[in-house]
């Protein structure tokens, strides 16, 4: 039985079509289970700024890995990858189904394989490097980053920005994001996947981001992030897209910061070997669901 694996860029559709999916993998006599693959829908209390699946989606396809780990506490790829990997290797000796959903590419890759992990870097290094980066902002520190670095870091991913100027400062050497040594994330797949990644066409996708941010702050996001504010919230979680911009209540920002996130997910998704791309534009769910299962094949 193949691991399946949904990855697309926010607001295509991953969840529905994934809860499509299982529907029909369940008329085949399947009992498929979704593992989400997505940085902030780990934290608590950011469900709706993270775009997770509702309480109407997890009753037709249970959903792991979401909701467990409060906002205040740092959380790593490498921390994933083991929760990831014993949810993995758990359903399949149940003869059950993974559906691996997601946004978030190390998250993904964290899933399905073998992360080469740096080590932790001293407190007072990475201290420093967030105090600069909450004054001087993420596209002055990507200005830092070694040229071999920078060319495939976005001077907007806060994130990626800040653990790789870690490293650098720790002299360690910050990993590449599509290979290790030359060699291709997807050559060593720890079970055998259909790597399957959803498009649609750019402008409706724009539309599209634009209509979840107003459907996320007429659900309560702006409330949500000020809540975790106050109670306490990590670089990791703080790390959102469009946290700091629903914190500051410019809605035309956070859809910008959502668009510009939608474009570094289709970059790295095309990046990806053996992905299967499917355009969604046209097809509703249980259509996209089916040329999905068309992929799979008959596997069991």
């Amino acid at each position: 039985m193949r691991v399946l694996a949904l990855f697309g860029p926010t607001a295509v559709g991953k969840t529905a079509v994934a809860v499509a999916v299982a529907k029909q993998l369940r008329q085949r006599g399947e009992d498929p289970v979704a593992v989400s693959c997505d940085s902030i829908q780990v934290y608590q209390g950011l469900a709706i700024l993270s775009g997770a699946a509702g309480p109407g989606e997890r009753v037709q396809l249970e959903h792991r890995l979401l909701g467990i780990v409060p906002a205040a506490d740092e959380f790593s790829a490498g921390q994933y990858a083991r929760l990831a990997h014993r949810e993995i290797d758990g359903l399949l000796a149940e003869g059950r189904r993974p559906i691996l959903v997601g946004g978030t590419g190390l998250y993904l890759r964290a899933a399905l394989s073998d992360l080469e992990l740096r080590p932790a870097v001293p407190d007072a290094i990475r201290r420093q490097v967030e105090d600069e980066m909450a004054s001087k902002g993420p596209e002055a520190m990507h200005g830092e980053l070694a040229p071999e670095v920078s060319a495939s870091v976005h001077p907007n991913d806060r994130k990626r920005i800040t653990r790789a100027l870690e490293l650098q400062r720790a002299g360690l050497e910050p990993p590449l994001p599509h290979s290790e040594g030359g060699r291709l994330w997807t050559a060593g797949l720890r079970h055998p996947t259909l790597l399957v990644g959803l498009t649609i066409d750019p402008e409706l996708l724009d539309r599209r981001i634009d209509s979840r941010v107003d459907s996320m702050i007429e659900a309560g996001a702006v409330e949500e992030v000020a809540e975790v504010e106050r109670r306490g919230v990590s670089r990791t979680a703080r790390a959102a897209i469009g946290f700091e911009e629903l914190l500051s209540g410019d809605v035309a920002a956070t859809k910008a910061a959502q668009r510009r996130f939608a474009r570094r997910q289709l970059t790295w998704m095309r990046r990806m070997e053996e992905v299967q791309m499917l355009d969604c534009s046209e097809l509703s769910d249980e259509q996209a669901a089916g040329r999905v299962l068309e992929l799979l094949g008959e596997d069991r």
